[in-house]
């Protein structure tokens, strides 16, 4: 491709594990140091000094100072989906990692993606908005309908639009392979569900992990979430 954007220098900076592996846990939406991700990506700090500069040249990652310390952010929420439609794609082709960690099965369940909720409770989530007319598909995008917006005053999801972000955006899904909600409402939501006590986020990790009561206000206000799957159950369903 000789005009357009070059994804030549994208798909480099993608190609290394190490750098894979700190955007990958810069996928939560938190911000880490450069040692916290050097541990993540299993190098020296000074190694890892050389990859986040490519990466922060590359407009994948984004510094911000405080105090005597550097902390590193995804640079916004497209790198989140860039990354989950690889992992899709990764999974499609076969090229999965051989030592799935213990935290996988919750991972599928409900994991943070940047900022919003995904996950099985993730998609449930969508489905049901979808379903009681508070978000409609209207030419392949997600629109806010004013009963969703009365939803999302009741249910004490507030946000501010600026215009740069996507109100509604649908994220596609690497372990449901169907779409989750993202953008500003999906964010907001995800916000509300911490404040109300019904999830927490595990620390050092993705996973959103719901209290027993939490799980069934969630599932009073978007719908019962999925089973669980087993992986060999998934691999040798149909596609």
């Amino acid at each position: 491709m000789k005009l357009g954007p070059d994804i030549t220098r994208i798909a480099a900076l993608l190609g290394d594990p190490a750098r894979t592996n700190m955007l990958s846990a810069l996928m939560g939406g938190q911000a880490l140091t450069a040692g916290e991700l050097a541990r993540e990506a299993g190098v020296t700090p000074q190694t890892a000094s050389a990859h986040l500069a490519k990466l922060e040249a590359g407009g994948l990652l984004t510094r911000r100072h405080q105090g005597r310390h550097n902390y590193f952010v995804l640079a916004g929420p497209e790198v989140a989906e860039v990354m989950e439609q690889l992992a899709i794609l990764a999974g499609r082709a076969g090229h999965m990692r051989t030592r799935p960690g213990p935290k996988d099965p919750a991972l599928r369940r409900a994991r943070v993606c940047y900022d919003h909720l995904a996950g099985d409770a993730g998609v449930a989530m969508l489905d049901a908005l979808v379903a009681r007319g508070r978000i409609a598909e209207h030419a392949g995008s997600l629109v806010l309908t004013d009963a969703g917006r009365a939803f999302a005053r009741d249910f004490g999801a507030a946000w501010e639009e600026t215009g740069r972000r996507p109100l509604c955006k649908a994220c596609l899904d690497w372990s449901v392979r169907r779409s989750h909600l993202a953008g500003v409402m999906g964010a907001a939501l995800l916000a509300r569900i911490y404040d109300l006590g019904w999830a927490r986020r595990v620390d050092g990790t993705r996973v959103v992990a719901f209290s027993a009561p939490g799980l069934l206000a969630f599932e009073r206000a978007f719908g019962p979430i999925a089973p669980d799957v087993p992986a060999a159950a998934a691999r040798a369903s149909p596609r």
